[in-house]
């Protein structure tokens, strides 16, 4: 059974730095496109940041670029996001996502992944 499993979110106030990681298992996910995303109540799940596995390329939304960082460990078959300078409006459920075969036109879709963890609870008071 293949798995991602989140870790690390939390309650936080405005400015602090969170880090949440991502652990698969069931089979490697070296060799696939990882993404974080992110969805509060009533809204659609967007984007927060991709790492392409063809190119090794990143990609993040404008609203976290220059704050957040995703990055991954292949031996340990986790990826992670580091979080600094939070904001009230990160606040949200963040989900980790893999896909095989993901184009760069498509890293930002949701429809582009197979495997979703449960999600962790991000909350940044002010």
């Amino acid at each position: 059974q293949v798995q991602l499993v989140e870790s690390g979110g939390g309650l936080v106030q405005a400015g602090d730095s969170l880090r949440l990681s991502c652990t698969g298992s069931g089979r490697s996910f070296s060799r696939t496109t990882v993404a974080w995303f992110r969805q509060t109540p009533g809204a659609e799940r967007e984007f927060v940041a991709g790492l392409k596995w063809s190119d090794r390329s990143l990609h993040y939304a404008d609203s976290v670029k220059g704050r957040f960082t995703i990055s991954r460990d292949g031996t340990k078959n986790t990826l992670h996001l580091q979080m600094s300078a939070l904001k009230p409006e990160d606040s949200a459920v963040y989900y980790c996502a893999a896909g095989d075969g993901i184009i760069t036109s498509t890293v930002r879709s949701t429809y582009a992944y197979t495997y979703w963890g449960q999600g962790t609870q991000v909350t940044v008071s002010s």
